[in-house]
C-alpha cells in the first residue's frame, strides 16, 4: 500500500507546473550564474598569479636579507563558486616579517574587483539553493494535507486501509523525490561546467566535499518541507497555509539574517576595548626601545646613532609603525649601504654587532606582543563574529550555509588555516636566517661585498585542509538540520493521526 501512495503522490508532483518551473528556474539560474562564478575566479586566480610572480622578483632583486617583507598570498578556492563564504570577503595576501606575527586582519586583497561582475558573482550556488528551492519546498508542501483535506479526497483515501504514517511518508517521499530532480540536474551541469573550465581543477577530495554540500542541501530542503507540511496539517484551507508560508520563508531566508547582522553591527563597538590592550603592546615596544637604546649608548661607537658613520644609507626601517584597528604596533629594523669605503670598514663590525642583537631583541618582543594580540583579537573580533553566527544558526538557513561553507572550505576557520600557516611560514624564515646567521652577516645590511642569496629560501606553500576536517567542522550544524527534521516530523505526526478529517 505505501508503494502505490508513493507512486501516486509522484505522479500527482511530476504533472503540475510547480514541478515543471522548479526545474527550469533552478536549470536556468545555476547554469547562467555558474558561468559568470567561472569568470569571476578566472580573474581572482590572475590576480593571485600575477601576485605570486610579482614578490617572487621582488624578492630576487633584493640585495639585502632586511629590506623588506616577505609576501604569502593566498590562491582563490574552487569551491566558492558553490558557497563564496568568506573567501572573498578576507584578505589574501599578507606580509611576513620577523617584526610582527600576522593575523587574518593585517590581510590585504589582489588586485581590485569589477564591480559590474561583483555583482552577479556575489550570488553563489548555494544562495540559489537557501532563496529558490527552499520557496519550491514550501509551495510543494503548503497544501499536501489543506488541499486534500479542502477537496475532500483524503477523507476518501482514509475510506480504505490505510495507515495515516503511510500517507504522510507517501508525501514526505514524493515530495523530496520532486525536489532532488532540480537540484541534482543543477548540480550535475554546474559540475560539468567546472570540469570543463582548463582553470578548474576538482580532486577526487573536492568531489567528495561537493557531495557533502549535495546532503547538506537535501536535509535542509527537508526542513522547509516539512515546515510546508506542518502549516498544511494544522490548517484547513490551502489560502490560510499558503499565507503562513510565504510569512516563514520570508522571515527565515530575507528578514531574521539581516535583522541579526545589523543589530549585531550596530552592539560592536571595537574602539573601547583596543585602547587598552593597544597601549600594553606600545609599553612592551617602548620597553623595547630602551634596551635597544641601552646597546648603543654601551657600545664602542660614541652616541646612539645606527648608520655608524657607514656611507651613505639607502633606506632605514628604524622606526615604529602602529596601527590600532589591528592592535599592531612594531618595529622594523634594517638597512641598506649603498657604498661603504675604505673609511668605514672599521665600523662595519660594530653595525654587524647591532643588528645581531637587534632582530633577536624584536623577535622575541614581537613574541610576547603577540601572546597579547592574540587573545585581544579573539575577544574582539573573534567571539562577536561567532556570537554572530550562532544568532543565525537560529534560522535553518544560517545552519544551512554554516554546514555549506565548512564543506566548502570558506569558513572563518577555513579561511584561519592559511594564516596559521603563514605563521608557521614566518617562523621557517626565521630559523632560516638563524641557520645562516643571517641577522649578524654583512648581507643583512649591505651587498657591497655581495648581494644576499635568496636562492635557497623556503617557498611558501598552503594546501586547504583535508576532507575529513572540512566534515568535522560541517557536521554539527547538518546534526541540527537533522534534528530539526526529526522533531518536525513527530510533531507533524502526533497532529496528523489526532486529527479530524
Amino acid at each position: 500500500m505505501l508503494t502505490t501512495l508513493i507512486r501516486r503522490e509522484l505522479l500527482d508532483n511530476l504533472m503540475t507546473f510547480r514541478f515543471a518551473a522548479a526545474v527550469f528556474v533552478m536549470l536556468l539560474l545555476v547554469v547562467a550564474n555558474t558561468a559568470v562564478l567561472i569568470k569571476d575566479y578566472e580573474r581572482r586566480l590572475a590576480n593571485y598569479n600575477t601576485a605570486v610572480k610579482t614578490h617572487q622578483q621582488k624578492v630576487r632583486e633584493r640585495k639585502t636579507y632586511s629590506a623588506g617583507d616577505l609576501n604569502v598570498d593566498r590562491a582563490p578556492n574552487p569551491l566558492s563558486i558553490f558557497n563564496v563564504g568568506l573567501d572573498k570577503r578576507l584578505g589574501n595576501q599578507v606580509a611576513v616579517h620577523h617584526g610582527f606575527v600576522p593575523t587574518l586582519w593585517d590581510a590585504k586583497m589582489h588586485g581590485s574587483d569589477t564591480t559590474f561582475l561583483n555583482i552577479f558573482s556575489s550570488i553563489d550556488i548555494v544562495f540559489i539553493f537557501e532563496v529558490v528551492l527552499s520557496l519550491m519546498a514550501l509551495i510543494f508542501a503548503y497544501d499536501a494535507i489543506a488541499g486534500e483535506r479542502e477537496a475532500g479526497t483524503l477523507r476518501l483515501v482514509l475510506t480504505h486501509p490505510v495507515r495515516r504514517s503511510h500517507i504522510l511518508a507517501a508525501k514526505y517521499i514524493s515530495a523530496m523525490a520532486c525536489l532532488l530532480i532540480p537540484l541534482l540536474m543543477s548540480l550535475a551541469l554546474a559540475v560539468i561546467l567546472l570540469t570543463s573550465a582548463g582553470s578548474i581543477s576538482l580532486k577526487t577530495a573536492d568531489f567528495l566535499r561537493i557531495g557533502g554540500i549535495v546532503l547538506t542541501s537535501l536535509v535542509y530542503l527537508s526542513v522547509f518541507y516539512l515546515v510546508g507540511l506542518l502549516i498544511s496539517a494544522t490548517t484547513h484551507r490551502t489560502g490560510t497555509a499558503l499565507m503562513f508560508s510565504m510569512f516563514v520563508w520570508g522571515f527565515w531566508v530575507l528578514v531574521y539574517p539581516n535583522m541579526i547582522l545589523a543589530a549585531v553591527d550596530s552592539m560592536h563597538d571595537a574602539e573601547p576595548r583596543t585602547k587598552a590592550v593597544f597601549s600594553q603592546i606600545q609599553q612592551m615596544w617602548e620597553a623595547f626601545d630602551r634596551e635597544r637604546g641601552e646597546f648603543l649608548e654601551n657600545d664602542p661607537v660614541p652616541g646612539e646613532s645606527t648608520n655608524f658613520d657607514i656611507g651613505w644609507m639607502g633606506f632605514d626601517f628604524r622606526h615604529f609603525r602602529k596601527d590600532s584597528a589591528t592592535l599592531r604596533y612594531y618595529y622594523q629594523a634594517g638597512a641598506h649601504f649603498e657604498e661603504i669605503d675604505e673609511r668605514s670598514q672599521s665600523q662595519v663590525p660594530h653595525a654587524q654587532n647591532y643588528y645581531q642583537f637587534l632582530v633577536p631583541l624584536t623577535i622575541r618582543t614581537a613574541a610576547r606582543t603577540w601572546l597579547v594580540r592574540r587573545q585581544a583579537l579573539e575577544n574582539i573580533f573573534v567571539q562577536p563574529a561567532s556570537v554572530d553566527r550562532t544568532l543565525l544558526k537560529l534560522s535553518p538557513v544560517g545552519m544551512y550555509d554554516a554546514a555549506t561553507q565548512a564543506w566548502a572550505g570558506t569558513d572563518l576557520l577555513g579561511i584561519q588555516d592559511f594564516f596559521d600557516a603563514a605563521r608557521q611560514y614566518r617562523q621557517t624564515v626565521i630559523d632560516y636566517f638563524y641557520d645562516r646567521e643571517a641577522f649578524g652577516s654583512r648581507q643583512w645590511f649591505s651587498a657591497d661585498k655581495g648581494a644576499a642569496d635568496w636562492s635557497t629560501l623556503p617557498r611558501f606553500s598552503f594546501q586547504r585542509s583535508d576532507v575529513g576536517v572540512n566534515a568535522k567542522r560541517a557536521l554539527p550544524d547538518l546534526f541540527l538540520l537533522l534534528i530539526i527534521n526529526l522533531g518536525l516530523f513527530i510533531i507533524i505526526f502526533l497532529i496528523f493521526i489526532k486529527s479530524e478529517i
